[in-house]
């Protein structure tokens, strides 16, 4: 295992292991499990980041659910361009389901906020929203996630589905910027 690896020129350290990832995954998905126990909930998966993370948390659900994608993109670089644009679109209808959008970080919320907003006009029966990673120093908007993985420092991160520019995502490990 690389303690320290190079992205475009930036230097990245282990922050969080892959072991500690799996672990609080399973956890979640316990909770989860407990919450939709019997129902048949829509997990909308946000691309590109949370693919990874999707797939490990459905492989530990122990309840029917469908599964859906939903593509957005709102960073240039390491930094937030607070503009969401939707590449691909929901196909699957929300209405009157019980919905969980899953996202690998949420950071300034923007994004999760205009994806919550869309939705809810869809009228689902609920809404709860799952994040492997949370940066709450970051928040510009007021945003409730229901199911979090970590809590984390404003701290740029890569690996486990997080990118920077492409590249990083296939690490098994989160790495974060030295000297961010």
């Amino acid at each position: 295992m690389e303690k320290e690896i190079s992205i475009h020129d930036k230097i990245f350290s282990i922050y969080i292991q892959e072991e500690a990832i799996l672990e609080r995954v399973q956890e979640l998905a316990k909770e989860m499990n407990s919450r939709y126990h019997g129902e048949t909930p829509l997990i909308i998966s946000v691309l590109n980041g949370s693919f990874m993370f999707t797939s490990d948390l459905l492989k530990k659900l122990e309840f029917s659910c469908e599964l859906s994608f939903i593509r957005v993109s709102s960073y240039n670089g390491t930094e937030s361009t607070k503009q969401m644009k939707e590449l691909i679109g929901l196909t699957e209808n929300p209405e009157g389901r019980h919905v969980i959008l899953v996202e690998d970080i949420v950071d300034t919320g923007h994004t999760i906020t205009m994806l919550v907003n869309q939705i809810m006009t869809k009228n689902p029966a609920s809404l709860s929203i799952c994040s492997l990673l949370v940066k709450p120093d970051r928040h510009e908007t007021e945003v409730d996630v229901t199911y979090k993985g970590f809590v984390i420092p404003d701290r740029f991160v890569v690996g486990y589905g997080l990118d920077l520019d492409g590249l990083g995502r296939n690490l098994p490990h989160i790495y974060q910027l030295k000297n961010n």
